[in-house]
């Protein structure tokens, strides 16, 4: 998992719990909160109940760590909790990052289309670098091959319409590895699940 911010595990002794839960730093973590993050960015655990197999290590129930999870994710300081599948290993290895000229005016609206198509993993907006890149909208497509992954884009240009002035599709080379942020004091562990923090 990758998380923003983290600390060392608390002791399980509730006077430290509730004096840690008003010794908050400067992105709302308590010692607490810095344990489960620690005991989470690596991944969770691949088993029935991972919450109690978190609780387990840092001394809290797995309730308290699925409540303390969803409040660091009501406060931003998680964006999500979601699995990560190897989309390699499916049988998608045709990858295009789909860059955009959309109309600055209707990019909002267009942008959250966009992003709740199926099949578009990854949708951002970004500022143009004119005049060698008008590019504002960026959509990540997956695809067992690049006709598959056009056929997407043209689905997709179809979407945007007269919004759209121009795009490309660009394919990825090579495979780089996935990691997320990493604090110190982390435990080593494979990535199953990831959950994105702010930087």
């Amino acid at each position: 998992m990758s998380v923003s911010t983290s600390l060392s595990r608390p002791a399980p002794n509730s006077d430290v719990h509730n004096r840690d839960a008003q010794q908050r730093d400067d992105r709302g973590l308590d010692a607490a909160d810095r344990a489960i993050v620690l005991a989470t960015q690596t991944g969770l655990p691949l088993v029935p109940d991972p919450w109690s197999a978190v609780g387990r290590e840092v001394g809290m129930s797995g309730e308290e760590v699925l409540e303390r999870m969803r409040a660091m994710q009501a406060r931003g300081v998680i964006r999500r909790v979601a699995a990560v599948p190897n989309h390699y290993r499916l049988g998608y290895v045709a990858n295009g990052m789909t860059v955009w000229d959309v109309d600055d005016a209707q990019i909002a609206r267009l942008g959250r289309e966009v992003a709740a198509i199926e099949g578009v993993s990854h949708c951002y907006r970004r500022p143009r670098h004119l005049p060698h890149w008008p590019y504002n909208l960026f959509a990540m497509l997956h695809g067992r091959s690049r006709d598959e992954v056009e056929r997407q884009a043209a689905a997709l240009r179809e979407r945007l319409g007269e919004a759209c002035r121009d795009h490309r599709i660009l394919y990825s080379s090579r495979i780089l590895k996935k990691t997320g942020l990493r604090l110190a004091g982390a435990r080593p562990g494979t990535a199953s699940t990831a959950t994105e923090g702010r930087g």
